[in-house]
């Protein structure tokens, strides 16, 4: 995958978020860390989807971890809005990235270069970064 030099990187599953930055080239990306942001999931509207008897039955969905999701997307959005980011790549788990795309803003949007469905959020940067190259 191409990851451009300077694009960030958002890492995020249902309990962290963690932003990087590609440092490296194109194809070799080198990341590194720029924060940690704190979130206050509050966007429990994933809830309304999982309210079916075979949902409550299985007991898949754990509606604190796509409120984070959603957060994490806000929190993105807000960045985007504000002009604080150009050209973003989203690694989340499949279930995380589901729920984020649908509060992406149309802003948000045009600066995502590209999406990886994957839980990484717990790896080391080396495995990231070998991750996203082989992408």
């Amino acid at each position: 995958m191409k990851i451009p030099h300077k694009a960030l990187v958002a890492l995020v599953d249902g309990e962290r978020f963690v932003l990087l930055r590609n440092d490296g080239q194109i194809f070799e990306p080198k990341l590194s860390k720029v924060e940690e942001p704190s979130l206050d999931p509050t966007n429990f509207s994933a809830g309304i989807r999982h309210q079916d008897k075979a949902g409550q039955m299985k007991g898949n969905t754990d509606l604190n971890e796509l409120a984070h999701g959603a957060a994490a997307a806000e929190w993105l959005n807000q960045k985007a809005i504000a002009g604080e980011m150009d050209e973003l790549v989203v690694v989340a788990d499949p279930k995380t990235l589901g729920e984020m795309r649908r509060h992406y803003h149309s802003e948000l949007e045009k600066r995502v270069v590209g999406e990886v469905d994957k839980a990484l959020t717990h790896e080391p940067l080396d495995k990231i970064e070998q991750v996203l190259a082989n992408a």
